[in-house]
């Protein structure tokens, strides 16, 4: 009898271990564990083939390459696209040098990308605020002007903002892969790239409109939400109806009883599961249209969850995992003779400290 059981193979992240399937990448790995060891990602989308390597973000490193061969890889790998190998040690947040690499992924991602957070859309729900807000440094090093471009409407529901756009080529593989003709790509090359449709074509196929939930920033937004509300003052619900053309399964979103736009359902990790057709999105926004499941369920260190929950639950800490990370630990238990240091009982110590007064 031919045992046809996949072997799994054992890989440690951040010191927890997990099994996957042969084939597995480090970023599927990690996320596997949880959010607690799962690298950032801005241009890997998983519903989506041949997504990853580009931005960098995920970059992690591999201090040893297998049980065979336990040598560290030589540099930082992407692990979107690193597949594993059995006993293969991983460090992400527990590495200095991988978030000192961020800080450098985010000051690029920063350099042509505009600071107007107070009037785009999506913030509140952008990957990159998400990212510089965690792994960005204070200051910028660049001073040469940004490039800029002018608004583009590229059809009847959406709008292209270059100047925020960051090269993850989301966009492009969600045409490519769930809409028979794609008109729309990255023209040019180096730091004249830009999205552009051929010969200024309008996007107008029944799935145009998930461009907008794929893309990480402000640069594809719809125009039929347009400055109406920011995320955290609305309340996000899951619906669904009998529709012919998709799944049917969304996420309205309500100011007050109105509903002010459709998006399709994402994950934890942000990413939409099953795309919705323009219907959906764009035409049916009354209330008696869809079937309402119940609340959206939102991250809790996400900012639309603000005022929506109790008070008592806790926001992951991205500032212990740093301080891990980056600090020894003290061992107040430690013999200070030995290091020329003369320890003082706590009477004499009291009196050593400087006096409001003085």
């Amino acid at each position: 009898m031919v045992d046809n059981q996949v072997q799994l193979v054992k890989v440690t992240v951040d010191g927890i271990e997990v099994e996957v399937e042969p084939g597995t990448t480090i970023l599927q790995a990690a996320r596997k564990i949880g959010p607690e060891v799962a690298p950032p990602a801005m241009c890997y989308y998983e519903p989506l083939k041949g997504s990853g390597g580009k931005c960098r973000a995920c970059l992690v490193r591999v201090a040893a390459g297998s049980a065979k061969d336990p040598r560290p890889m030589p540099k930082l790998v992407a692990s979107c696209i690193t597949p594993v190998q059995d006993g293969m040690v991983v460090e992400n947040f527990s590495n200095p040098a991988v978030l000192e690499a961020r800080k450098g992924i985010v000051e690029f991602l920063l350099i042509n990308h505009p600071l107007d957070c107070p009037v785009c859309d999506q913030a509140g729900e952008c990957d990159l605020q998400n990212f510089a807000f965690e792994h960005g440094a204070v200051q910028t090093r660049y001073e040469e002007e940004r490039r800029t471009f002018e608004k583009t409407d590229i059809g009847p529901y959406i709008q292209l903002h270059m100047t925020r756009c960051i090269l993850c080529y989301r966009c492009v593989y969600t045409a490519d892969q769930i809409t028979e003709k794609r008109v729309h790509g990255v023209l040019n090359r180096g730091d004249a790239s830009e999205i552009g449709t051929y010969i200024e074509k309008a996007i107008d196929n029944d799935f145009s409109g998930n461009v907008i939930d794929v893309c990480p920033v402000g640069a594809l937004t719809d125009k039929t939400y347009r400055f109406k509300n920011r995320v955290w003052f609305t309340k996000p619900v899951d619906a669904h109806r009998d529709c012919p053309t998709c799944s049917g399964k969304v996420s309205l979103w309500y100011r007050g009883d109105e509903v002010i736009r459709v998006t399709a359902r994402k994950n934890e990790w942000g990413e939409v599961k099953e795309f919705i057709c323009n219907t959906c999105r764009f035409d049916k926004k009354d209330t008696a249209d869809w079937v309402i499941e119940g609340p959206t369920k939102i991250s809790r260190a996400s900012v639309i969850s603000a005022n929506k929950y109790p008070k008592n639950l806790t926001v992951p800490s991205f500032g212990a995992r740093l301080a891990a990370a980056e600090y020894k630990p003290i061992d107040d238990a430690r013999d200070t003779s030995q290091l020329g240091i003369q320890q003082l009982p706590p009477e004499r110590f009291a009196k050593t400290l400087p006096s409001a007064k003085e």
